[in-house]
């Protein structure tokens, strides 16, 4: 029976006194245990949910060993700790009812880079990819590579002996650990390294916790080393946690980093790591061959082994298929060939790398004429294709990176999930191994995508299973066991890389009677099951004041799934808030890149809670307590109002004063920290749409609590602009006096505001003699004028906060010889989205949807100047108005850029410009972005789109009075180096309204939109 909220809600008393405890000591950490927090460190990547009961986010090592020592106390004996890096994890290896010490937030210092003696010293938060981005200063690489590498700590690295792609050249992580810090049970820190016989006997000669550590696992070795030896197949990707068959390693040196590595935070906290790192190859290339059948590839790749590639990965159709449906596809699509009538049904990806050119591009040659040989042979490939260059190569491991999370983006609510996708066999014996695999999931009826390492004999495979289903969950028990039969039949190994986890109760069947050493090994470390219990092993039975303590390993189908709780949440709540409620966890949100543009406000807090992943969560959580409380969010919004006004308002205002706990407010806090720039809904491989539910959200939530009045300031800017701007010095007078000043930032909390331009856009028209597109207008065009024709859909800031830039935006297409008109303004009405006037927007869509398809009708191309409001007609108006046929509003780069035959070309100039695009533009339409250069390059320019993350404005974010420290500190994080850079000045152009306004805010700059930049360029020379 699932715990209600009144359990759910209250934290155990005895983890309160932990915490009281633990802050008395000088922790100078941060301690949680709000429910929020708990709820989004509830889940990984697996498909359980286990809800912690506090929260620890040590700052050092000290902190780490204060946490430990007050757990080594008998009155807390009881504790259980559980570290977390990335929370990436497939099988739940980091959740736990009791305590998550999260290192991730603070323990990410980069201590040392040796290049000369090749290590680096690390905190263990520090993210894979945040110190390959160091180590490339230095011509260096820290080899182990994963999917999910822009997001996966080290320390989770160490701890799931992680390997990826590449393994058969590079091996496992555990193969580049040198030293390891780690903070035992007692508080005690031990750095462990490969020690000779003579170091062995010194240590063992002391009496400690280490001293016992050393002793049981060198003991194990010297009893059982035949039995290891002959138990445990010799698999490229072998024996992960507890690593009994690597002991001792080839110099016969005793190494208990090999027990370590794998671990899972079963064993202790590893704090710091000093690791091996490698020269970066000078050269790399790819080449993608094309199979008519997945098996067809699989057992092509055994014999294309023979080419010695640096590795060899094969995904299927499926994946195929869904990354072509997603944005990372316009970055890799020219490298994949198209058979003619032929559909591509398996592709290996066949790396080499060298520091040689010529030895690089002989083995490719060598390759490419054995692969032209067997082409259209039975069995063999049908296409092939090289990719040189390190650039390009990057780019299509991003494509198969993603492949983890898009497997997720499926329709319906049978979703691929990840219970049986790691299995590993010797390589010769993959294909036979899968195609039995694939024989049990067909037998269930199962839709299913399979990726991964073939050459290690390693495949992902994830069948779709809807775990609200109470039926459907039934088969993760089904499925795993004859899995596991099928693996051990094949001589491989249920955990090839993702650790074991939840997973662990099928450690005793495979260890047989060596099980007991690993609970040896584990009452060593931890005698008595605090650490991560569960997971991997428990210990040997204990003896107490009790009786004798015996503990359990998880059970696959006893720990809590997310589907138990999701089958809660009625199913016209999960249909109303899909966009994010089928977030799978991968977890893409957490990317450490500040160039990324994914959830800014994610990057510059660290909390989880502020990105797409944990507001996921917390929408989930919130329908479903709603419902436990027999109501529903469209429920509260209709009572709300159907209120009579008076009432209502003092309904709202009784609970807004009321001191009375409610999760709303937690949500809310989550909520409103988020900046609706949508890379969310463009970036993540399921493509969760927080603004979107933000929205709703809001609109359910002020049903029951007052608006702030910004919310009805901003939105009554988007109304009443127009009036505004027939007055614009009046207007700013009123928005920019003293008083006024001081009633927004006091009364409406908003910083500031943008003024009326006092060039109106009226003027602007008279001066380019533009007319607006009424149907008089129209009807005059000759069908050649139309060819010429275009119509700019007006938005309330560019066209009166932003005039210039449309006057420049109008210049430049007359310059070209075009006949722009623009068309009467009509709220877009994306203010009243973000803020959350749910039915508001919705009307005000609907009434200027139908406005803009009778304008649509005379056969003129409609462009907005402003991507976020632009794409609004797109996305928004479409979730909004589903069964309405939209209309097709263009960005300025589409339109333009598919009709280049309409201008004239220019002679190339050496001149290079760069451009900052919008969020929103960049992340929901970023195939349109090279269509910018396109432009440019057709005039005669070279333009460079910039890699930058989010510049912090966002439409009015960076205005309001609470959010403007968030605001600026995002702006520093990307923007502010690339903008100030004396390099670039007079050569940056930038998209978004808000973008300009951030920029003129914050580096006292004035940078134009790219149509008013290209005007200036052409005015005196176009022809």
């Amino acid at each position: 029976m699932l715990p209600r909220l009144d359990d759910l809600n209250v934290v155990q008393s005895l983890y309160l006194a932990f915490i009281d405890a633990v802050k008395a000591q000088g922790f100078k950490g941060e301690l949680s245990t709000q429910y929020s927090t708990r709820t989004v460190l509830s889940t990984d990547n697996s498909i359980y949910q286990v809800l912690p009961q506090a929260i620890i986010y040590p700052k050092s090592t000290q902190d780490i060993q204060i946490v430990c020592s007050i757990s080594n106390q008998s009155e807390f004996h009881k504790v259980k700790l559980s570290p977390r890096g990335g929370g990436t994890g497939t099988n739940g290896q980091s959740l736990t009812d009791g305590v998550v010490v999260d290192l991730s937030r603070h323990m990410n210092s980069i201590i040392e880079i040796n290049a000369d003696e090749g290590y680096a010293i690390v905190e263990t938060g520090v993210v894979k990819d945040q110190l390959n981005q160091e180590l490339k200063k230095h011509g260096l690489f820290f080899a182990p590579e994963l999917s999910t590498s822009n997001r996966a700590t080290i320390g989770g690295m160490i701890n799931t002996d992680a390997s990826g792609q590449g393994s058969v050249m590079y091996g496992k992580t555990r193969d580049h650990v040198l030293e390891l810090s780690t903070v035992l049970l007692d508080g005690s820190l031990i750095h462990s390294r490969n020690i000779d016989d003579t170091q062995l006997n010194i240590t063992l000669s002391h009496d400690s916790r280490e001293a016992n550590i050393y002793k049981t696992v060198n003991d194990i070795y010297n009893d059982k080393k035949e039995l290891i030896k002959a138990k445990f197949p010799p698999l490229n990707r072998c024996l992960t946690g507890y690593d009994l068959a690597h002991i001792k390693d080839e110099q016969n040196q005793f190494n208990l980093n090999n027990i370590l590595c794998g671990s899972e935070g079963t064993l202790g906290f590893i704090v710091t790591a000093k690791i091996n790192v490698l020269p970066i190859p000078k050269f790399s290339a790819l080449v993608n061959v094309c199979y008519d059948s997945f098996e067809n590839s699989m057992r092509d790749a055994q014999s294309l082994m023979a080419f010695e590639p640096t590795s060899i990965e094969t995904v299927d159709s499926r994946v195929l298929g869904l990354a072509k449906n997603d944005i990372v596809w316009h970055s890799v699509s020219t490298f994949f060939p198209e058979p003619k009538d032929q559909s591509v049904e398996g592709i290996n990806l066949i790396e080499y790398t060298s520091d040689s050119l010529e030895d690089l591009e002989a083995k490719i040659e060598k390759l490419l004429a054995h692969l032209n040989n067997e082409q259209g042979q039975p069995k063999k490939n049908i296409a092939s294709q090289s990719v040189m260059g390190t650039d390009s190569v990057k780019k299509i491991w991003a494509m198969r990176k993603k492949a983890v999370g898009l497997l997720g983006n499926a329709k319906g609510s049978a979703r691929p999930i990840p219970f049986v996708e790691d299995t590993a066999v010797p390589p010769e014996n993959l294909a036979d191994f899968i195609m039995e695999f694939r024989k049990v999931l067909d037998s269930y009826n199962l839709t299913y995508g399979m990726f991964g390492h073939v050459d290690a004999g390693v495949l992902h495979v994830r069948p779709a299973i809807d775990m609200k289903d109470t039926e459907q969950a039934k088969m993760v028990r089904v499925i795993t066991e004859q899995v596991v039969s099928l693996v051990k039949k094949y001589n491989g190994l249920l955990w090839g890389e993702h650790g074991k986890g939840v997973r662990s109760e099928f450690s005793p069947e495979f260890f047989g009677e060596l099980y007991p050493s690993l609970q040896e090994i584990k009452a060593a470390f931890d005698p008595r099951n605090q650490l991560n219990p569960g997971k991997i092993a428990t210990p040997t039975p204990l003896k107490t004041d009790d009786g004798v303590e015996i503990w359990e390993l998880s059970k696959i189908d006893e720990v809590q799934t997310r589907g138990e709780l999701d089958n809660q949440i009625p199913v016209q709540q999960w249909n109303n808030y899909d966009d994010v409620l089928n977030c799978n966890g991968n977890g893409a949100c957490f990317n450490y890149d500040l160039n990324d543009r994914m959830c800014p406000s994610y990057k510059a807090t660290r909390d989880r809670r502020f990105s797409p992943k944990g507001r996921s969560s917390l929408i989930r959580e919130w329908l479903r307590l709603l419902d436990e409380k027999d109501t529903s969010a469209d429920e509260l919004s209709f009572q709300a109002k159907r209120q009579f006004a008076p009432v209502a308002f003092f309904s709202k205002m009784m609970h807004t004063l009321s001191p009375k706990y409610d999760f709303n407010h937690e949500v809310m806090d989550s909520m409103s920290n988020c900046l609706a720039c949508k890379s969310c809904a463009g970036q993540c491989p399921i493509k969760v749409d927080i603004p979107e539910a933000r929205a709703r959200f809001y609109e359910v939530y002020y049903s029951r609590y007052l608006r702030p009045l910004k919310d009805y300031f901003i939105v009554a800017s988007d109304l009443f602009a127009p009036l505004m701007a027939k007055m614009p010095r009046t207007s700013n007078f009123f928005l920019g006096n003293p008083i006024s000043t001081w009633a927004l930032k006091n009364i409406a909390g908003m910083v500031d505001s943008p003024l009326i331009s006092t060039k109106t856009l009226k003027r602007a028209m008279r001066r380019s003699q533009v007319v607006f597109a009424t149907e008089l207008n129209l009807n005059k065009l000759s069908e050649e004028q139309k060819s010429k024709s275009v119509i700019l859909v007006q938005d309330a800031f560019t066209s009166y906060f932003d005039a210039d830039s449309v006057n420049g935006l109008l210049k430049c297409l007359k310059k070209l010889g075009l006949n722009p008109m623009i068309m009467p303004y009509s709220p877009n009405g994306k203010a009243m989205h973000v803020h959350g006037f749910f039915t508001g927007f919705k009307k005000i869509a609907l009434k200027t949807h139908k406005k803009l398809k009778k304008i649509e009708s005379f056969g003129v191309p409609l462009i907005g100047m402003d991507p976020s409001m632009t794409l609004t007609y797109r996305n928004e108006y479409l979730k909004a108005l589903p069964n309405e046929n939209m209309a097709n509003v263009q960005l300025i780069q589409e339109w333009l850029g598919d009709n280049l035959h309409l201008i004239n070309g220019q002679k190339p100039k050496a001149d290079t410009y760069y451009l900052l695009a919008h969020c929103t533009e960049a992340t929901n339409a970023a195939g349109t972005l090279v269509k910018w250069q396109a432009i440019y390059e057709k005039l005669g320019y070279q333009l460079e789109i910039l890699n930058v993350g989010c510049c912090g404005m966002s439409g009015t974010f960076g205005h309001e009075s609470k959010n403007v420290a968030l605001s600026k500190k995002i702006y520093t994080q990307s923007w502010q180096v690339v903008v100030e850079n004396e390099s670039n000045k007079n050569k940056l152009m930038a998209t978004g309204y808000s973008c300009r306004s951030q920029i003129k805010r914050e580096s006292k700059q004035s940078i134009p939109h790219p149509m008013g930049f290209l005007f200036e360029l052409i005015k005196n020379d176009y022809k």
